[in-house]
C-alpha cells in the first residue's frame, strides 16, 4: 500500500522557514521542536506567517510535522527542496506499490484480460488528472497539507472529510498487511516444520495475534519510528521480486493442473499436464460475475497515494507544478506496468482458480518451494515492520479528533494504539478474504481521495477560473464520475456481501 511513504512524510520534523521558491505564496510553517513527539505543543511555537495576508489559526502542530529531512534513511537533506527528479520519481512509486498488487490477478479473473486493461488504463489516467488538480489547487490555495486544503476549502468538514479519509486508507492498508500475515505465515511455518498439522501455531488468526502483541505492539508504542524507513525501500524491492517471481512461474507451473490441485508439489523438471481439460487455460477477456464490482475498488486502492504528493512536492528540487508532473507521470507509468505484469502473469498461471491474494495462491501448487519461501518471507518482514509506520498517522489522527491535549501523555498514546490495534486484528479475524478490504477501501476512502476531494478542493479553491471554464468543467464532470464510481461500487459490493450472507454454501469461503 501505498501508504508507507506517506507515514514517513508526516512523522518527520519539516525544515524551519521552508522557501517557496516556485510560490508567491507563504508556505504553512512548522511549528513542531523535536520529530520524537507526535503531540507537539504549541506553546513553543513562533507566530504564523499569514498565508495570502490570512492567519489561519487551525493549523495544528500535527499537520505541519510534515515533511521528512530524510529519503529512505540514506541521505540527508540540509535545506528543503533538495529531493532530485530520480528520487522523487523512486519515492512516489514506492508510496504508490503496495498490498494491492497481490490482488490485481484476481480482478483481471473476474473482468477478463481486455476489461481489466481498459479500466487499469483509466483510473491510471484518472489518477493522474487527479494528481494535476491537486497540484493546481496547492498553488492557488496556499497549502501543501491535504487537510489543510480541505479546511480552507470547506472549513472543518473539509478537514474532517480528508483527515477522515486518509486515515480509513491507511487503516485498510494496515488490515491488508496483516491479513498477508495471516495468510502466509502459516504456509512458512508448515514449510520449516516440513509438516501439515493444523495445529494452533499454523492457525492464521492465532499468528496475527501473536505477531501484533510480540512484534507490532512494541514497535508501535515508540515515539519515534524514523529508523523504520528503512522498510519502505524494502517493501518496494520485495514486491519487484514478487513480480519476477510470479513471472517465472508462469513457465514453471503446468495448464491445465492436474486434478489433484490441491496440496500437491510440482515437479517443474517433468511437469505432468492433465490434458482432459483445456478449456480452464483459455484466456479470457471479458468476464461479468458477481466479483466483477470489486475490480475498479482494487484498481483505486492500488493507485491512491495522492496524501503523499504534497509533502513529495514541497521536497522536489527546483520544484514547479510542471516537472512534479512529470514526476508523477513517470511515476504511475512504472507502477502500470508493474501492476499489468502481476496481474496478467498470476492470471494466466491459475486463470479461473486464482484467489484474492495472488501469493497465496501458490500453495495450492507447492508444499515447498524454496523461491516461493523467501518471496514469503520477504514480503512478511516488510509488512510487519511496516504496520507500526502505518499507524502512526492513524494515531496522530485520532488523537486530534478527540480533541486531546497536545501534550505528550503515555496513558493516552498506549490506549489509542492498542485500540487500533484491537480494531484492525478483529477485522482481519473476522472479515473472510482480504478481498473485502481491498473492495471496500477502493470503493470509499480511495474513491474520496482520487476522485472526490481534489475535484471539490479545486472547484473551491482555484477562484481564477469561472465555472464556465474548461477546467472548471472538467472537474465538475470528474467530481460526479467520483460519485457515480463510491456509489455504484459501495452499492453493488454491499449487495454482493447480502447475496452471500443470504446463501448457505455459495461462496462460503469468500470466493
Amino acid at each position: 500500500m501505498t501508504w508507507v511513504r506517506f507515514a514517513e512524510l508526516r512523522m518527520n520534523k519539516a525544515p524551519a522557514n521552508t522557501k517557496m521558491s516556485s510560490f508567491n505564496i507563504a508556505p504553512d510553517m512548522d511549528c513542531s521542536s523535536s520529530n520524537s513527539n507526535e503531540y507537539s505543543s504549541y506553546q513553543d511555537c513562533p507566530a504564523k506567517v499569514p498565508l495570502n495576508g490570512l492567519q489561519y489559526s487551525d493549523m495544528d502542530a500535527e499537520s505541519q510535522n510534515f515533511l521528512t529531512d530524510h529519503q529512505l534513511g540514506k541521505k540527508k537533506y540540509e535545506s528543503p527542496g533538495s529531493a532530485s527528479f530520480g528520487m522523487s520519481v523512486f519515492n512516489l512509486g514506492n508510496a504508490i506499490m503496495g498490498s494491492g498488487i497481490l490482488g490485481l490477478s484476481y480482478a483481471m479473473a473476474n473482468t477478463g484480460i481486455a476489461l481489466f486493461v481498459i479500466l487499469l488504463v483509466a483510473v491510471a489516467i484518472f489518477s493522474l488528472y487527479s494528481v494535476h488538480l491537486l497540484l493546481k489547487t496547492a498553488n492557488e490555495g496556499g497549502s501543501l497539507v491535504y487537510e489543510q486544503l480541505g479546511y480552507k476549502a470547506f472549513g472543518i468538514p473539509g478537514k474532517l472529510a480528508a483527515s477522515c479519509s486518509i486515515t480509513m486508507q491507511n487503516f485498510g492498508a494496515m488490515a491488508s498487511y496483516l491479513y498477508i500475515v495471516k495468510y502466509e505465515l502459516p504456509i512458512v511455518i508448515k514449510a520449516f516444520l516440513d509438516s501439515n498439522d493444523n495445529a494452533w501455531y499454523t492457525n492464521g488468526d492465532y499468528l496475527v495475534l501473536l505477531v501484533t502483541v510480540a512484534i507490532i505492539l512494541p514497535l508501535s508504542l515508540l515515539k519515534n519510528l524514523g529508523y523504520l524507513g528503512y522498510t519502505s525501500g524494502f517493501s518496494l524491492l520485495c514486491m519487484v521480486f514478487f513480480l519476477i517471481v510470479v513471472i517465472y512461474k508462469k513457465f514453471q507451473i503446468p495448464c491445465p493442473l492436474p486434478e489433484n490441485f490441491i496440496n500437491i508439489t510440482v515437479n517443474v523438471s517433468q511437469p505432468q499436464v492433465n490434458t482432459t481439460d483445456e478449456e480452464c487455460c483459455k484466456p479470457k477477456y471479458f468476464v461479468f460475475n458477481s466479483q466483477t464490482v470489486y475490480a475498479v475498488p482494487i484498481l483505486t486502492f492500488a493507485f491512491v497515494c495522492h496524501p503523499a504528493i504534497l509533502p513529495m512536492y514541497e521536497e522536489l528540487k527546483d520544484r514547479s507544478r510542471r516537472k512534479m508532473q512529470n514526476v508523477a507521470n513517470v511515476s504511475f507509468l512504472g507502477m502500470f506496468v508493474m501492476y499489468l505484469l502481476a496481474a496478467l502473469f498470476g492470471y494466466l498461471t491459475f486463470n479461473e482458480a486464482v484467489e484474492p491474494e495472488l501469493l497465496h495462491t501458490y500453495s495450492k501448487v507447492y508444499n515447498f518451494d524454496v523461491v516461493l519461501l523467501i518471496v514469503r518471507f520477504a514480503v512478511l518482514t516488510a509488512v510487519t515492520l511496516t504496520v507500526p509506520v502505518v499507524l502512526f498517522p492513524i494515531r496522530t489522527s485520532v488523537n486530534h479528533l478527540l480533541g486531546a491535549s497536545k501534550e505528550f501523555s503515555w496513558p493516552r498514546h498506549i490506549c489509542i494504539t492498542v485500540a487500533l490495534l484491537v480494531c484492525v486484528n478483529i477485522l482481519v479475524i473476522f472479515v473472510p478474504t482480504i478481498r473485502d478490504i481491498f473492495g471496500f477501501i477502493g470503493a470509499s476512502a480511495a474513491a474520496m481521495l482520487i476522485f472526490i476531494l481534489p475535484s471539490a478542493f479545486y472547484i473551491k479553491l482555484v477562484r481564477k477560473e469561472s465555472m464556465k471554464s474548461v477546467q472548471k468543467m472538467g472537474a465538475t464532470l470528474f467530481l460526479i464520475v467520483g460519485f457515480m464510481v463510491m456509489i455504484g461500487s459501495m452499492a453493488l459490493i454491499i449487495a454482493d456481501w447480502i447475496h452471500n450472507a443470504g446463501s448457505s454454501d455459495e461462496h462460503a469461503d469468500g470466493h
